[in-house]
């Protein structure tokens, strides 16, 4: 399986159009990179962003997904070239998402992958740590997470479920900060999760490697053939990939592993981050572009999938996910296994 290319645009004022069989991109009419468009599978551009028409309609006839994004990574728009994928596939996804017993039992496990490594990030912490007020901190969130996961399989529906979810992730976050390196804790304090706007560093750097797991696990969902906004755990809404949403839950806890060794080994400081009236917070240029740099390089390494025999990117992950979940709506395994951490 080829783990294809990302391209991440987060300059302001870029402007990017087609030149024979590659992708130019340019600043105040400056080249700055050219690349192959068969090296593509995604362009996903952050904040003021100009395309051609010429290069749009070739992306669309190449099948390589245009995304577009506001500075703090908040979806604006997608894209896409003809649909594709086997229309018995999404078929048997609509039929099962009209299977209550189904969408149950496939939700349960998403939340429990979930659960099991937000459990992890915690427990690596704790065996990390050298004090002792953290360490307790930090096992009693294991514990309680521990519970959490005991009540998953006695949900009896999907709005139970969601509140077990909705519960679990609020004790991990109030241990997250116990994982923060003491002399730069007060500068990333997290006081729980915030989204829009992100009220705090911490989750600002979160809700933006959050939106590129999330665009990754959605054209993973798509590249297998299933509807991405056909979901079991999240709602369906318009305009809201709910499959894709509940592929992305399982990986959080990765991104969440990733913005702590940002913070922790000072890759990311405090005055990165631009401050917006005191009320919330966004990554400033140079600071994303270093994000989308880890973030491809931490996709680039080898991990063990608990189904694989051999070591695989952490990249391909979610196209893997994704063929186990078309294989899980066609009856073809006897439930959902998400990726677990180990």
């Amino acid at each position: 399986m080829q783990l294809l290319n990302t391209l991440y645009v987060t300059l302001p004022d870029t402007y990017l159009c087609l030149e024979n069989h590659t992708l130019r991109i340019e600043v105040d009419g400056t080249l700055k990179l050219q690349v192959p468009l068969h090296h593509l599978c995604s362009v996903v551009c952050f904040g003021h962003v100009s395309l051609s028409a010429p290069l749009m309609h070739r992306l669309a006839e190449e099948n390589i997904t245009l995304v577009l994004l506001d500075f703090n990574g908040r979806f604006k728009a997608r894209l896409e070239g003809k649909t594709t994928g086997n229309v018995l596939l999404r078929h048997a996804q609509h039929q099962q998402y009209d299977n209550p017993d189904f969408a149950l039992e496939f939700a349960k496990a998403i939340v429990a992958g979930k659960i099991k490594n937000s459990r992890y990030v915690l427990q690596r912490g704790a065996r990390d740590s050298n004090d002792q007020n953290d360490i307790t901190v930090l096992q009693r969130g294991v514990d309680d997470l521990a519970a959490s996961l005991r009540s998953v399989p006695t949900a009896m529906t999907l709005d139970e479920l969601r509140g077990t979810e909705g519960d679990a992730a609020k004790k991990y976050f109030s241990c997250i900060n116990s994982l923060i390196k003491k002399e730069i804790r007060s500068e990333f304090f997290m006081d729980g999760r915030s989204r829009r706007p992100p009220r705090d560093r911490f989750n600002a750097l979160l809700s933006f490697i959050y939106s590129m797991w999330m665009n990754d696990c959605r054209s993973a969902i798509e590249a297998v053939g299933l509807d991405p906004q056909l979901g079991f755990l999240h709602t369906m809404r318009p305009g809201r990939a709910a499959l894709a949403l509940d592929l992305q839950e399982e990986f959080r806890p990765l991104a969440d592993r990733l913005a702590l060794s940002l913070i922790n080994r000072g890759q990311i400081r405090h005055n990165d981050f631009i401050e917006n009236d005191g009320t919330s917070f966004t990554l400033k240029d140079e600071a994303r572009k270093a994000v989308v740099v880890a973030y491809q390089e931490r996709k680039q390494e080898n991990l063990t999938h608990p189904l694989l025999a051999q070591p695989i990117p952490l990249g391909i992950a979610p196209m893997i996910q994704s063929r186990i979940i078309t294989r899980t709506i066609r009856g073809e395994t006897a439930g959902y296994l998400p990726f677990l951490l180990k």
